[in-house]
């Protein structure tokens, strides 16, 4: 015995195929239906209009003439409300709404209330072209004038309403509709710039997170494997130790790269300063550690860690330095990392055409949390980095975890 499954409604919905617009296929996308809804209530009031004219027992002349000055006006109301209609030039504005006007007032004096329903298409383009004050103003003049048609066959005050109410209306709705199918075409074209935009950011994300996490793996073993080997031939033992090193920060780049691939990962300001102390030890860099900020927010903590790792892949990579300092500390409502070295060269410079964004991508970061990044090298040959968050926490985050960690290496 079979048995029938009813899809859900959201299964059905979502599992639609969709195309590069967003609109499940065999449906029309936002902007087309839009634009076809305010198209087909265009034709709607003007096929109304002609069918009183019909039924009226005109001449054919007539007739002939009335389709002919309502195809004209049908041309002129799509043409005032196509996208952008309001940015003509006034001379053309003032020409085609002369025309509409014309074609809207002399068939009056032959249709009479017959085709009085056609004053609200010139109301509505008045709204679509002309500055507020003036389209109001002259819009309430168009509607006012719908008294004259009724009063001429002495019809019912009543019905002499009905025709201005009515001219009003369709004015308003010509007006409505198509700033309406407007606001569907920006916002369907403001999404798709959303989209892009946020495309972009990712591949800046994609490309900063790189940058960052594995331009200082990358510097370390290369490091690691010069040092392993000019250990090799008399330091075998070390050598070897170094080598697990190597294999260890192999492992965590792979790590890294996944990582960026799925998210952002977070990073530890005190392993990182762990991990810059063995590092720079295999280059001969002495360094002196000194950290006083308590507990950091998770996001705080990362974005310091992030950037020493740049810090120390500068140093490696940039300078011939001896001596590394690194200071956290928090004071006067901020948090502070300071690294400073003494290997800077005077005006360097790096010269490869890859040299990296790495402090721009820090400054961004660090953006974040409304801080700043300054790098300056002194007189002295030394190059300090500073990078400085504004406090969030308050000062007695610091007296909750440990003191601080001081080392030397």
């Amino acid at each position: 015995m079979l048995s029938r499954h009813k899809a859900s409604p959201e299964r059905d919905e979502t599992s639609r195929p969709r195309d590069e617009t967003g609109a499940a296929q065999g449906q029309f996308p936002a902007p087309r239906l839009g634009r076809f809804v305010l198209t087909a209530a265009l034709l709607c009031y003007f096929s109304v209009t002609l069918l009183n004219i019909l039924s009226s027992h005109n001449s054919v002349a007539e007739v002939a003439a009335a389709t002919l000055c309502l195809l004209g006006l049908l041309g002129l109301q799509l043409l005032h409300s196509r996208p952008g209609a309001q940015l003509a030039p006034a001379r053309v504005k003032a020409l085609t709404l002369c025309v509409q006007a014309l074609l809207t007032y002399l068939p009056l004096l032959v249709f009479r209330t017959q085709w009085g329903s056609m004053a609200g298409f010139l109301a509505g383009s008045l709204l679509l072209l002309l500055p507020p004050v003036s389209a109001w103003s002259l819009y309430a003049v168009v509607g006012a004038s719908m008294l004259a048609p009724p009063l001429l066959v002495d019809l019912p005050v009543v019905e002499t309403f009905y025709y201005v109410q009515s001219t009003l209306l369709t004015g308003l709705v010509v007006f409505g509709l198509t700033r309406l199918a407007d606001l569907i075409r920006v916002l369907h074209e403001t999404r798709g710039e959303l989209t892009r935009v946020a495309v972009t950011q990712e591949r800046l994300r994609f490309a900063r997170d790189l940058h960052d996490l594995l331009g200082y793996s990358l510097s370390a073993i290369t490091l690691k494997g010069e040092l392993i080997h000019r250990l090799l031939p008399a330091h075998p033992v070390r050598a070897k130790a170094e080598v697990e090193d190597v294999l260890t920060m192999s492992r965590q780049s792979l790590a890294d790269v996944r990582s960026v691939a799925s998210g952002y990962r977070d990073m530890s300001l005190e392993e990182e300063i762990s991990s810059a102390e063995s590092v720079l030890n295999a280059a001969d860099v002495r360094v002196v550690a000194r950290v006083r900020t308590g507990p950091l927010e998770r996001e705080m903590d990362t974005v310091f860690a992030t950037v020493l790792r740049e810090a120390v892949t500068n140093v490696l990579r940039h300078s011939s330095a001896t001596h590394c300092e690194i200071a956290a500390e928090r004071s006067a409502g901020q948090v502070w990392l300071t690294i400073v070295n003494d290997g800077a060269a005077s005006g360097y410079r790096d010269p490869s055409p890859h040299s990296g964004s790495g402090l721009g991508n820090l400054q961004t970061r660090l953006g974040v949390f409304d801080g700043e990044l300054t790098a300056a090298q002194g007189a002295d040959g030394t190059f300090r980095l500073i990078a400085r968050v504004p406090d969030r926490e308050g000062p007695d985050t610091a007296a909750i975890g440990p003191s601080g960690i001081e080392s030397a290496a």
